[in-house]
């Protein structure tokens, strides 16, 4: 994987920034979903982007652990794509998002089952084939948590990564969250993933409240994010790191500005480390 360093997510309010100059960014990554029709202003941009930067397709719409709502017209369309766009990264969520009956338009969390490990396992294998190239598979966020399970979080996605030799997205803020509403300890999450198999990190904004966190990806990353992402950067190295903000979205100065933290952080460990 090629030193990608620190990105931000391409966002429509942002065209014009990068139509008129080229900006400090050493990647972009994309809703894939966002680019599965045969033309418009949105693929023409993201043709025209991806001539100057690497760029990632992060998907939130395919719903790997939906047990009867799998769509393989979406994964059609997804091929399509990434032949098209001959991306540095795919990416999917470990999640679900659909019934027979109904699309449910949310990033779901799954039991972590020896049953749904064995479907999420059959599905990822499916859409590498399709691809012809490993995916990463990010961690959510959760608002509830299952009574029964056969794993922890960590210890899921490593099975899942050695099953299907798939790689992982690391979601460093939804780490967070998860440990703030449910008592989990997001190092010892990061402790059981594989090393090796994080190719990608994720850092982001919540909305506090009263109820607990919510994972809005609407504001700047927090000092205990940062921190907890010092903490990846140890144990997996400066893989390439991306600033989410999908909601609420700054004007782009501010955007590379949360970038150019990530990138120091970055430069910082690797220096210690070598």
């Amino acid at each position: 994987m090629p030193a990608l360093g620190a990105g931000i997510g391409l966002r429509a309010p942002h065209y014009a920034d990068f139509a008129a100059a080229p900006q400090p960014t050493g990647w972009l990554e994309v809703h894939s979903e966002n680019y599965f029709g045969a033309g418009g202003r949105d693929l023409q941009m993201l043709e025209r982007v991806r001539r100057d930067y690497p760029v990632s397709l992060h998907g939130v719409g395919l719903g790997l652990g939906s047990a009867q709502g799998w769509d393989e017209g979406h994964l059609g369309k997804l091929v399509a794509l990434v032949d098209r766009v001959q991306p540095a990264l795919v990416s999917e969520h470990l999640s679900w998002n659909a019934t027979a009956e109904d699309n449910l338009n949310d990033l779901l969390p799954l039991p972590r089952t020896r049953e749904a490990l064995a479907l999420l396992a059959s599905r990822v294998q499916r859409v590498q084939d399709r691809l012809r190239r490993r995916i990463l598979v990010e961690n959510v966020s959760a608002y509830l948590e299952f009574a029964e399970g056969d794993f922890g979080e960590g210890e899921f996605i490593a099975e899942l990564v050695r099953r299907t030799g798939c790689g992982v997205l690391l979601d460093v803020n939804n780490l967070y969250v998860n440990q703030m509403n449910h008592g989990t300890d997001a190092v010892a999450v990061m402790l059981a993933v594989p090393t090796a198999s994080v190719k990608e990190i994720h850092l982001a904004g919540h909305l506090r409240t009263e109820d607990g966190l919510i994972d809005t990806h609407g504001d700047r990353v927090v000092d205990a994010v940062w921190q907890l992402y010092r903490t990846a950067l140890d144990r997996f190295g400066p893989v390439p790191t991306l600033i989410e903000w999908d909601t609420d979205i700054p004007p782009l100065p501010v955007l590379l500005g949360e970038a150019a933290k990530a990138r120091a952080l970055m430069e910082d460990r690797h220096a210690v480390a070598a």
